[in-house]
């Protein structure tokens, strides 16, 4: 089977490993390298790293619908297009290239959070279960005949960056159950159900604000949820706080306020939520180095409640 292998963030690596074992990848396509760090130095996707370990053919197209990568596909009699994580819209004359059409793996239970950051809003959402969807791209977004699907439990203190490191290596696994019962033509796509649909689009800087008048268990869910961007914060006084990891309590707030910090005796971090207190294990001042909760709180002057 002719593959061509689409993909540029970590999710993409494992996909990229096990096809390349499984079948062969005849060209990789990721973006072009971004500039990262104070030096604005370029660096390479991680798509990119491990297509050079590998040796394999690799394009880095501005766009992938310019004529001159679609002239490089068109060249290669693919039969599929695998894509994980690339980070561009692929227009019909891409996707409807190969014989057999163009497979997405999409972390999510489709028709569940379409879109682009399907892990971090299914854990904000406080979702206890999860999976990888392979399906044939089409022009909506994330709408295609869905191929196959497998799910996974979320743990009620997993991180979207530990979610995603163990749905990247599910969806290594279904890609190459889905290509193998394309190849031996056992596998036939279906339409997606039309109930139960949802979006997952982008974060944004604010998506991390925390509002302290919600539950605790919905502050936690944020902070697990955007990490590692654009991460949960408040602010305390005139200075922003990121809020790197929490723990539930099962302390009412009682006559603590929401935002309100409770009292150092008790040499920990808790805060006052709309119902039970939350404990800040890891926070990190604006300009200021990462540091526990208990060391924040030993430390901290007034005003006492964040805002």
């Amino acid at each position: 089977m002719n593959l061509a292998f689409f993909g540029t963030s970590e999710f993409a690596c494992p996909a990229l490993r096990a096809v390349d074992d499984a079948y062969g990848v005849k060209l990789v396509v990721t973006q072009p390298d971004r500039p990262a760090g104070r030096h604005a130095k370029l660096h390479p996707s991680a798509v990119k790293l491990v297509s050079l370990e590998r040796r394999l053919p690799l394009i880095q197209p501005k766009s992938i619908n310019d004529p001159e990568a679609l002239q490089v596909l068109s060249g290669l009699s693919l039969d599929a297009i695998v894509v994980a994580s690339y980070g561009q819209l692929l227009k019909p004359a891409v996707f409807d290239l190969p014989r057999l059409g163009t497979i997405n793996i999409h972390a999510s239970l489709l028709p569940a959070y379409r879109g682009a950051a399907p892990v971090n809003w299914a854990i904000m959402r406080g979702e206890i279960r999860t999976g990888v969807a392979t399906f044939f791209i089409e022009k909506g977004l994330d709408t295609g005949d869905m191929l196959m699907m497998d799910d996974l439990e979320i743990g009620p203190d997993e991180t979207s960056i530990e979610l995603e490191d163990r749905l990247a290596k599910l969806g290594a696994e279904v890609i190459v159950k889905t290509l193998n019962g394309l190849a031996a033509g056992s596998l036939h796509a279906t339409p997606q159900p039309t109930n139960g649909v949802s979006l997952a689009p982008s974060l944004t800087r604010e998506n991390g604000r925390i509002e302290w008048n919600q539950s605790a268990t919905q502050i936690h869910n944020l902070v697990r949820g955007t990490l590692p961007w654009p991460g949960a914060w408040t602010t305390l006084g005139n200075h922003r706080v990121k809020i790197h990891s929490t723990q539930l309590t099962g302390m009412a707030s009682g006559i603590l306020q929401p935002g309100a910090i409770g009292p150092s005796e008790s040499n920990r971090l808790l805060v006052g939520t709309a119902d039970r207190l939350l404990e800040i294990m890891q926070v990190q001042r604006e300009g200021k180095s990462s540091v526990h909760g208990c060391d924040f709180l030993h430390g901290m002057h007034l005003p006492e409640s964040f805002i």
